[in-house]
């Protein structure tokens, strides 16, 4: 099974309470672990890393706490992903860092996996912290869509058939 840490779906969590405020929204720990109803101790971990990795600032003091850094239509969910968890591979030999799989070269799919993974990648890459947010149902993206039924347009119709027979 694919499947988002937690890490990775909390941090998403956790930016769209930041990107669905006006202005400079500015949250402490407590008060996201609060909103969410995440673990305190997982949230403050979580904003360190993302404001290590420049999605968040943190400002001290008595009014303190995390703000986003960057315009929520430029954070993708592959940007938060690879800050979280690192580089996205389905397979170790997806991954193109030059680790080799052993069966590499006897296994007969592979070069496969790469072009699902980049699949994968590239539509991470298309969905913003904006389009999280939205109420609005989300629009598919790079995917090809079903070919037509028997009736459907393109191909004949049952009585389309029957007419043409001598």
């Amino acid at each position: 099974m694919i499947k988002i840490t937690k890490h990775v779906d909390y941090g998403i969590v956790l930016l769209s309470c930041f990107a669905s405020k006006e202005g400079d929204a500015i949250f402490n720990a407590r008060d996201l672990a609060g909103m969410t109803r995440l673990p305190l101790p997982m949230v403050s971990k979580i904003l360190k890393v993302l404001a290590r990795n420049g999605f968040l600032e943190s400002q001290r003091g008595v009014k303190g706490g995390y703000f986003l850094t960057r315009d929520v239509g430029e954070i993708s969910v592959l940007d938060v992903i690879q800050a979280l968890d690192g580089p996205v591979f389905i397979t170790q030999c997806a991954d193109h860092r030059g680790e080799e799989c052993a069966i590499e070269c006897h296994c007969p799919v592979s070069g496969r996996w790469r072009k699902i993974n980049d699949a994968i990648v590239s539509a991470m890459r298309g969905i913003t912290l904006q389009d999280m947010i939205q109420t609005k149902a989300p629009q598919p993206i790079g995917f090809q869509a079903p070919t037509p039924a028997i009736g459907q347009e393109g191909l004949p119709k049952q009585r389309d058939l029957q007419s043409s027979r001598p």
